[in-house]
């Protein structure tokens, strides 16, 4: 891959072995994804190698969890999502989404219950925040958790929820309306309790090799010890969408890169009036450009790693990540797209794959406008959207 400052001799061995090993599972293990991306499909049959591979929430610590460097977790995400983005989601979300808020503010029980499965892939869960009304605007969401005894009764409804057709546990966001202010909580529903109805969302045209789905809650029952009882508010989802906007920074450079040497490699073995077309020069101002964008974001993601391991990360560098990186991955995909001619049209070739995958990615974990205005705030104080 694309490495032109040499950011590769930076990783520890611990890295090194990780990219190795994740390298060796998309070659060895992973289908034709351009195959899978046509037929709308996942290869669910990955999901339990995924977790054998300590794939699902690596950095984290416990419960068998490999505890790995938050680089190393970044590097992760990137050799995923080279392969596709649909890859990528399903440990993000499963990781980042699922296991991250049960790690941080669930039970001693809970913790017990989940993590262990979750990372071992026998369970998958998903992330309920988003609403068919309140998307960029979590905390208007609709969906309520009522008290009755010692349980809680949950009506209300997500959408664009990755995994949500397949899931074991969905952690869902409600308003708690047994304390005062109804403030934000997350609780563990159980997917196969009466009420939770979880219909796939199809005739996708972007990130088509990833299950996406909603979830209908209509007076779902759950014991009170389902809830998350470390934390209240909008903190608690947008905690975890940080985590998982994080994996993405790094994700899209995968993409990008996957781009870049698909267009570098069908640059010097395609001739067209007598030598590879890419030794004309508008061919190599393409290359030379593509190379110097996409290093830019892969040198911001190894110091956005650098920040997190140091517990200096804020949510606003994050943001600044996360926009950059997957606007290159959306524009570089494209120019590789563009050299590869009538060819690149094709499911032989990953970039328009990537292409139409990074519209998906622009707009969730936060749009790219939204994150637009996170840092206008931050850089001057003054909040736009409200």
């Amino acid at each position: 891959m694309l490495d032109y400052f040499d950011m590769e001799s930076t990783l520890s061995e611990e890295e090194r072995l990780l990219v190795d090993s994740a390298r060796s599972f998309v070659d060895g293990e992973v289908p034709d994804m351009g195959d899978h991306w046509i037929d709308g499909t996942f290869p669910t049959e990955l999901i339990p190698k995924m977790g054998e591979m300590g794939f699902y929430a690596p950095n984290l610590d416990g419960y068998g969890l490999p505890d790995v460097s938050e680089t190393a977790y970044g590097l992760l995400m990137r050799e995923l999502e080279a392969c596709d983005s649909g890859l990528r989601s399903m440990a993000s979300v499963q990781g980042a989404l699922v296991m991250y808020p049960i790690h941080a503010f669930g039970s001693d029980e809970q913790k017990e219950e989940w993590l262990p499965r979750l990372g071992a892939g026998d369970a998958v869960g998903c992330f309920g925040l988003t609403e068919p009304e309140h998307g960029s605007n979590p905390s208007a969401m609709e969906t309520m958790a009522e008290p009755d005894g010692d349980e809680y009764v949950l009506n209300g409804s997500k959408t664009w929820i990755t995994n949500s057709p397949i899931a074991d546990v969905a952690v869902v966001w409600a308003k708690d309306h047994g304390e005062e202010g109804t403030p934000v909580r997350g609780f563990l529903v159980e997917t196969d309790r009466d009420g939770v109805t979880t219909n796939k969302i199809d005739e996708k045209l972007s990130l088509r090799a990833s299950i996406t789905g909603e979830i209908s809650l209509q007076n779902v029952r759950v014991p009170a010890e389902n809830r998350l009882p470390g934390v209240e508010g909008m903190k608690g989802p947008l905690s975890c969408l940080t985590q998982a906007r994080y994996g993405i920074a790094w994700g899209a450079v995968g993409a990008a890169q996957d781009c870049f040497e698909t267009a570098r490699e069908y640059a010097t073995d395609r001739e067209q009036f007598g030598k590879p077309i890419g030794g004309f020069q508008m061919q190599q101002e393409k290359l030379a450009e593509m190379a110097t964008q996409i290093t830019l974001a892969q040198l911001l993601a190894h110091r956005l790693a650098d920040l997190k391991e140091a517990g200096e990360l804020r949510p606003q560098h994050v943001s600044m990540a996360k926009r950059n990186n997957v606007r290159t991955a959306r524009d570089q995909s494209r120019i590789a797209r563009e050299m590869l001619g009538g060819n690149g049209i094709t499911a032989d070739y990953s970039p328009m794959r990537h292409m139409a995958n990074m519209e998906t990615v622009y707009t969730y974990e936060g749009t790219h406008d939204i994150h637009t205005l996170i840092l206008g705030e931050d850089l001057t104080g003054i909040q736009a959207y409200q």
